[in-house]
Formats: C-alpha cells, sequence, structure tokens
C-alpha cells in the first residue's frame, strides 16, 4: 500500500512537471526517462524559430 501512495505521488508531481513545461514552450520535445517503473528524469528540448 505504501508503494501505491509513493507511485501515486510521483505521477501527481510528474504530471505537474509536465504541464509546467508545456504551458512555458512553443516549439520543441519533452523526454520522459523512466528506470524501476518510476519517472527518475524529465529532459526538455526547446526551438526557437527565427522568422
Amino acid at each position: 500500500m505504501a508503494k501505491e501512495k509513493s507511485q501515486q505521488s510521483n505521477f501527481e508531481e510528474v504530471a505537474e512537471k509536465i504541464q509546467s513545461m508545456l504551458a512555458s514552450m512553443n516549439y520543441g520535445s519533452i523526454t520522459i526517462v523512466v528506470q524501476d517503473g518510476k519517472v527518475i528524469q524529465l529532459e526538455r528540448n526547446e526551438k526557437v524559430r527565427i522568422k
């Protein structure tokens, strides 16, 4: 049961961080790195378009 709470907490934290990253970028990608079933890293790759 404690593991379920930990996973739920991790999921909520990751979801909030991804939402924040998406809100602040126009072009690019977000890479999610998973280890042992847990998200351990988020990588943001942003493109800047010059018109």
